[in-house]
């Protein structure tokens, strides 16, 4: 088992547009020769475009591009940048009269930081697809969906920190599987692998880390209005051959790695999804598929946090082990 790049995962690329002064931002992940998808949806409070035609009974078997992206609602306009791109190039559904690219999306939730008055949108989207045409390493941090993201949200944007976007990939003999995500939680991030609680609600002195779990369950008769941003969402990308059912398995099983990292995860108030995109080069079990979903997308949250920085005034990870060591 080796880690690889995202872009060395064939029929995949990706790319980035963001406005960092707006605190906006969106991702998309093209896959013009087609790919089977799948989807599985945890959160209470989601944002996706043309989900229903990824279930089994219905007739699409492949799609082109999944868009994630910022802007609460808003935000799924970006797909129609997409579709534009695809289009141009001749790519998507055959219709006779015409090619229609299926565009997947899904939206979190920003507009609490920077210019809620300013979403991605068709022309953002555009520009993602052209940027992802450059097949450039795949930056994290504060760039595309996870540019406006954050963390910590349990008792206001004052006691949050910075979330942002983070990838992995491994490639284990001929298969490969990689995650992409956007992490925009309620919750607090913590690293599975240390047991260290990376980001999430701030203490009073703004220096270090609360609970949100212990400070709900204190709380827990009180019902709360925490509709103040939240909403994780990713993708796994793999060469895997794989059926619509088998897909949306494997975004099921992605979902462990948001359940380990995110404290709490899946809340009434976070619309976690995930997509998986099977390009169809490789026979995997899907179980050992399932489980290596949900280990890149445990480490691609960790590498969201870490690799984000401050932004309006949003401490990020960083701030506080540099405080530590110091």
């Amino acid at each position: 088992m080796r880690t690889i790049s995202l872009n060395d995962i064939d029929d995949i690329t990706i790319g980035h547009a963001q406005d960092t002064e707006a605190g906006t931002g969106c991702t998309v992940i093209l896959c013009e020769q087609g790919a089977t998808a799948g989807i599985d949806v945890r959160g209470g409070a989601p944002g996706t475009r043309e989900s229903d035609l990824l279930n089994p009974v219905n007739l699409v078997d492949t799609i082109h591009a999944v868009v994630l992206a910022g802007g609460s609602a808003f935000g799924l306009d970006a797909a129609s940048g997409v579709m534009q791109y695809l289009e141009e190039r001749g790519v998507g559904f055959d219709v006779q009269v015409a090619r229609v690219p299926i565009v997947c999306g899904a939206v979190l939730f920003d507009l609490a930081v920077g210019n809620p008055r300013i979403r991605p949108d068709r022309q953002m989207g555009y520009q993602a697809c052209c940027n992802a045409a450059r097949r450039d390493v795949v930056a994290e941090g504060n760039v595309g969906a996870g540019t406006g993201a954050t963390v910590g949200k349990l008792l206001g944007m004052g006691r949050a920190m910075k979330g942002g976007f983070g990838c992995h990939a491994l490639q284990v003999g001929a298969l490969q599987v990689g995650a992409l995500v956007a992490v925009n939680c309620l919750g607090d991030v913590i690293d599975p692998a240390s047991g260290t609680r990376l980001a999430g609600l701030l203490q009073d002195d703004l220096t270090t880390l609360a609970d949100s779990e212990a400070q709900m369950t204190q709380s827990y008769a009180e019902q709360k209005n925490l509709f103040a941003g939240n909403t994780t969402i990713g993708t796994i990308v793999t060469n895997a051959r794989l059926t619509k059912a088998q897909a949306s398995k494997i975004a099921s099983m992605a979902h462990n790695g948001y359940a380990r990292t995110m404290r709490p995860a899946h809340t009434m108030f976070d619309g976690d999804t995930i997509y998986t995109l099977a390009t169809g080069q490789v026979e995997a079990d899907v179980s050992v598929l399932g489980l290596l979903a949900a280990r890149v997308m445990e480490r691609a949250v960790v590498s969201a946090i870490n690799k984000a920085g401050p932004l309006f005034g949003l401490k990020c990870a960083a701030d506080l082990q540099s405080k530590e060591n110091g």
